[in-house]
């Protein structure tokens, strides 16, 4: 069975063929990283155009890459939300488009669904498992019971991981994205150089970044000539235990010895090596997507696709996108 794929939730427009929700037959993304570098962050305007040239190139090449036509897919995933609302409409309108056209079911994926299902495209774990989904738009600690059974257990209260990377980044004279420019300026660093903050939200489970890039904003101000170098790994440091002593708390409390790390900030080399040591400290499994599966892809929005498709959750020509669109309920109450 195959899935074709769309998302164009933010700054990527990508398609993909999955076979049966784990084969990825192709796997395509068009990058806006240069558009955007020059603003310092994503133009959400600027994003929106972009999607409009490059989703039909795109489509057709993650075809073209199987040698198959059309007629051959079974059903069309596409990300309904969250994400940027005009980046949205792009991919929502295009698969209606071509579902109505060439009469192929249609399904929406929650963006974060996508990325939590993404290490299904390799080897996923047992349910139940806990998900950390970080990156620029999301921090947010998921139990994860079986599809569709999903609590959000914690969430930042300010700043997603990946957006104060982006903000320090452009703090130390980098551009966007931030968070491969750090990682790499961290491994030169020395991460004790500067005692950033571990802010954590007491009663809960949440998280806080706000306060974290402000202090990194009052050193720079106070100490202008700071080895980028050490900001960077000192920076770094701070987000990587405060992501992972929340996770490790979260997994305790909920007796869960299975953990699964996904979105653009999973792929931090940090955040990957800490998060396993802690965990092989702890009995605790841990799942890593390959690198290309951590940012934002399309194969993981077939791959959610899929599992609805063969539950029967399908859309109709009513889909409209959702800027804001929570995934499952919420242990806040």
């Amino acid at each position: 069975m195959l899935i074709l794929g769309i998302d164009t939730s933010c700054d990527d427009t990508a398609a993909s063929v999955v076979e049966d929700g784990s084969r990825i037959i192709s796997n395509v993304v068009s990058s806006q990283n240069e558009i955007h570098k020059k603003h310092g962050g994503i133009v959400p305007e600027l994003a929106s155009r972009r999607h409009l040239e490059m989703i039909l190139p795109v489509v057709d090449e993650a075809l073209a890459r199987t040698g198959m036509q059309l007629g051959d897919i079974s059903a069309i995933a596409v990300t309904r939300g969250p994400g940027l609302i005009g980046s949205l409409l792009v991919g929502v309108c295009f698969a209606k488009a071509l579902s109505f056209i060439h009469r192929i079911p249609l399904v929406s994926v929650n963006h974060i669904e996508g990325h939590i299902f993404s290490i299904f495209l390799e080897s996923g774990p047992e349910f139940p498992f806990l998900a950390l989904v970080v990156s620029g738009g999301h921090t947010s600690i998921y139990r994860i019971d079986g599809f569709r059974e999903y609590v959000e257990i914690g969430r930042t209260r300010d700043d997603a991981a990946g957006e104060a990377y982006d903000k320090v980044a452009k703090l130390l004279g980098f551009g966007y994205p931030g968070g491969p420019v750090i990682d790499a300026l961290a491994a030169d660093g020395n991460p004790g150089a500067i005692a950033f903050p571990r802010k954590v939200i007491q009663g809960s489970f949440d998280f806080s970044f706000s306060g974290l890039k402000t202090s990194v904003l009052t050193h720079l101000k106070k100490y202008p000539h700071s080895k980028k170098e050490d900001v960077a790994a000192s920076f770094q440091s701070a987000v990587v235990e405060i992501l992972s002593k929340r996770l490790m708390e979260v997994a305790k409390a909920e007796g869960i010895k299975r953990i699964v790390l996904s979105g653009g900030v999973s792929a931090n080399s940090s955040l990957r090596s800490y998060v396993k040591q802690k965990a092989l400290d702890e009995g605790i499994e841990v799942y890593l997507p390959s690198l290309n599966l951590c940012t934002d892809n399309a194969a993981m929005i077939a791959a959610a696709g899929y599992v609805h498709f063969i539950n029967g959750d399908m859309a109709d020509f009513t889909l409209n996108p959702q800027a804001y669109m929570p995934l499952g309920g919420s242990a806040h109450g």
